[in-house]
Parts: C-alpha cells; structure tokens; sequence
C-alpha cells in the first residue's frame, strides 16, 4: 500500500503512458456523463459525477443505465 506523496510520484514517473491513459479514460467518461446529466436536468446527478473520481465506474453505471430511465419511453409496436 501507498503511504506517503513521494510513492505516488515514483509510482506515475514509473509508468507515465498508464498514468496518461487513465487520467484520458476518466476524462472521456466523466465528460459524457456530465453531458447526459446535464441533457436530463438532473442536477444531483450532475455534481455527484463533477465531484466524485471514480475513475469512470460511477460515470458508466450512470451512462448505460440511469441516463437512460428518465424521459425516455420505449415506442409499442
């Protein structure tokens, strides 16, 4: 386990391109995320995603499944 600042940087300076695509994976996710939340009017939602770092799990969960519930309905044949 990380204890202390100085092994967090050793750690990133170890490995910057895994560094770089993490910090690019979160960014993609939250920024669709916080587009949807925001397209839906659910401002809970919104500054839960703004704030929280989850590194995309909590702005996957929202995208896929509780984006999708409110306002929209499915066209019965």
């Amino acid at each position: 386990m990380i204890q202390n600042y100085q092994q967090y940087l050793d750690l990133i300076n170890a490995h910057p391109f895994l560094f770089a695509l993490l910090a690019a994976w979160t960014i993609a996710w939250k920024g669709i995320a916080l587009w949807k939340a925001a397209q839906n009017k659910s401002k809970p939602w919104f500054v839960v995603l703004l704030v929280l770092n989850t590194v995309g799990l909590l702005e996957i969960i929202y995208v896929f499944y509780f984006s999708n519930k409110k306002g929209k309905q499915v066209a019965k044949v």
